[in-house]
């Protein structure tokens, strides 16, 4: 029988650092991994869309998925993407993954029918991750079905954890742990913009990019019995969700250009293509950032 993947809390996207010419700064990168960790973090997914993962070059993921790992240490969970061009490009991925020594994957699949999805997910959950966690991935929709990702998770030993980033998100969390009986740990992604319902609903972790102290001081204060505070604390950052959440491009600018105010990337470098981010965009962002700072600010001196 399968019991629940012990990952609990906030899981941290990479973001993809990149120097002034436009190279990966894998310093950088472990400079956001070690803060992340003092702030609480439960584990990383790196690499994956918030990491620009379509622009990447296969040598550039080997090398940040082996840097987190080395930085890391055992210390938490590490899930590396494996969304590639094919299927075959994928297997690739995880294979070179594997290799190295990472052990949780993420697999996200596209979707033609239901007989080609689960062929293709027994096809890489052959390839020997212990772990495997399922991205249910639609922006417009319900996503994959209940009765899918059932079938899944009876038949393949390793698939114990699901993404949901869906429209709505939050049925689908109730439905997936009632469905397996608390035993398929659920995550929350791009719908941390309702992170209180999510808890309320016993999502085991969320997964969202950047604001490590503040995402973590949430979660905690909810575990802890202080659901007023956790709401009081996120309910702050409401605005800051309502920027980044314009568009998937948007996030990227914006987290990466708060990541290089905070001092931990040398640049808020993105690569092409991406959408504009102009004056207007970067005057609303540092507003939203410093109001970050400050609060985490508190967070660390409460903590000290």
């Amino acid at each position: 029988m399968k019991t629940l993947y012990p990952l609990h809390g906030i899981v941290t996207v990479l973001n993809t650092p990149f120097n002034h010419d436009n190279q990966i700064d894998l310093n950088a990168l472990t400079r956001n991994v070690e803060e992340a960790l003092i702030a609480g973090v439960a584990g990383f997914l790196v690499p994956a869309m918030a990491s620009e993962v379509g622009k990447l070059s296969h040598t550039e993921k080997l090398d940040m998925v082996g840097q987190v790992l080395q930085t890391v240490d055992g210390k938490v969970p590490v899930f590396v993407g494996t969304a590639a061009g094919s299927v075959e490009d994928s297997a690739k991925l995880m294979k070179s993954y594997l290799e190295i020594g990472c052990r949780n994957t993420l697999i996200q699949l596209p979707f033609t029918s239901e007989n080609q999805f689960k062929k293709d997910f027994a096809y890489l959950a052959d390839l020997g991750a212990e772990t495997i966690m399922l991205q249910d991935w639609d922006a417009s929709g319900y996503g994959l079905s209940n009765d899918l990702i059932m079938d899944l998770f009876e038949t393949v030993p390793a698939f114990r954890c699901l993404k949901v980033e869906t429209v709505p998100a939050g049925i689908k969390y109730s439905k997936m742990i009632e469905l397996t009986q608390g035993k398929l740990h659920v995550s929350g992604g791009w719908a941390v913009s309702q992170m209180p319902e999510g808890l309320r609903r016993g999502v085991h972790a969320f997964m969202p990019t950047g604001m490590h102290w503040i995402y973590a001081a949430i979660y905690r204060e909810f575990q802890q019995g202080k659901e007023v505070d956790a709401v009081k604390l996120f309910n702050e950052i409401l605005p800051v969700l309502a920027f980044s959440n314009q568009h998937l491009d948007i996030s990227i600018h914006f987290f990466k250009r708060l990541l290089w105010k905070q001092g931990l990337y040398p640049t808020p470098n993105v690569r092409e293509p991406i959408l504009p981010f102009d004056n207007f965009h970067i005057q609303s962002a540092d507003m939203l950032i410093q109001k970050i700072i400050e609060m985490e600010h508190k967070i660390k001196n409460k903590l000290k």
